[in-house]
C-alpha cells in the first residue's frame, strides 16, 4: 500500500506546517469536542476521547486547550454543535475515497466536498459504496534510521500490537483501535519516540494510478485535506514515487 503510506507521511509533514498556523489545532479541537459530547468527558471510560487526546498531545497541544475542548463537548461551556458525517466516493482511476467531516452546516459541507470531487475528476457516491474496502487500525510510525527493528518488533508485540511493517523508510506499528493508546504508551516508555500516531482507516487493497490520474488524485486529496470541515481523508490509491516528491518537499 505504497500510495496510502506515502500519503500518511505527507500528511505528517503537512501537519507540522499546519500546526504553525493553528489549522491542525482547529481540527483536533473539533474531534475532542465531539468525542466528549458523544461519550462523556472522562477519557478513562471514553476510548474515542482518549485517542483524540493522545493525538492532540502528539501535536503538542496545551493541556488547557484540551480541557476547554472537553468542556465544550460536555456542555460546560458554549460552542458550535458539530455533527460527524462520513462521505464516500471515487477519485480518478476508480480509487476509493473516504472523507470524515465535523460540521455545523451539513448543506455547506456536502456542497464543498462534492465540488472538490468534481474539480479533480472524482465523484461523490452513496453511503457504503467504498467503506467496505477499509478497516480501522491504529498506526504508530517510527523513523527506520533511528530505531532497531528487532527491538521495536519485540517491544511492539509484547505491548499487544498486531504487526510491524516497513513502509517508505519508516516502521509502522499496527494495532487494534482499542489497544492503540496502551501500545503507544508502552512503546514510549520503552524509549521509542514516534514520528506520528493515529487511528486511521487502512485500505484492504490498493488501486494503481498513473499519469494524469495520479496527478489529479494527489490534488483531490490535498484539496479535501485543506477544507476546514474535513477531519481526515482516506484512500486506497497506489502511485509511483515521483508523483509524491513535489508535494512532499
Amino acid at each position: 500500500m505504497a500510495g496510502h503510506s506515502k500519503w500518511a507521511n505527507i500528511k505528517h509533514r503537512k501537519a507540522a506546517v499546519d500546526a504553525k498556523r493553528g489549522k491542525i489545532f482547529t481540527k483536533l479541537i473539533r474531534e475532542i469536542t465531539v468525542a466528549a459530547r458523544m461519550g462523556g468527558g472522562d477519557p478513562s471510560t471514553n476510548a474515542r476521547l482518549r485517542t483524540a487526546i493522545a493525538t492532540a498531545k502528539s501535536h503538542n497541544m496545551p493541556n488547557d486547550t484540551i480541557e476547554r475542548a472537553i468542556k465544550r463537548g460536555t456542555g460546560e461551556s458554549g460552542g458550535a454543535d458539530y455533527q460527524e458525517v462520513v462521505y464516500e466516493g471515487y477519485g480518478p482511476g476508480g480509487s476509493a475515497v473516504l472523507v470524515k467531516v465535523l460540521t455545523d452546516n451539513k448543506n455547506r459541507t456536502v456542497s464543498e466536498v462534492r465540488r472538490i470531487f468534481a474539480k479533480y475528476g472524482g465523484n461523490l457516491g452513496e453511503s457504503g459504496c467504498v467503506a467496505w474496502m477499509f478497516e480501522l487500525k491504529g498506526r504508530i510510525v517510527f523513523d527506520a534510521s533511528s530505531v532497531d527493528e528487532d527491538k521495536l518488533f519485540e517491544a511492539a508485540l509484547e505491548a499487544g500490537a498486531e504487526d510491524v511493517r516497513e513502509e517508505d523508510k519508516e516502521y509502522v506499528v499496527i494495532t487494534d483501535p482499542k489497544e492503540f493508546v496502551s501500545v503507544k504508551e508502552a512503546l514510549e516508555k520503552a524509549g521509542f519516540k514516534p514520528l506520528s500516531a493515529e487511528v486511521s482507516m487502512v485500505p484492504k487493497t490498493t488501486q494503481a494510478l498513473e499519469g494524469r490520474d495520479a496527478e489529479q488524485m494527489l490534488k483531490l486529496m490535498e484539496a479535501l485535506d485543506e477544507s476546514d470541515d474535513v477531519q481526515n481523508v482516506y484512500s486506497n490509491f497506489d502511485i509511483p514515487d515521483e508523483y509524491f516528491e513535489s508535494l512532499g518537499n
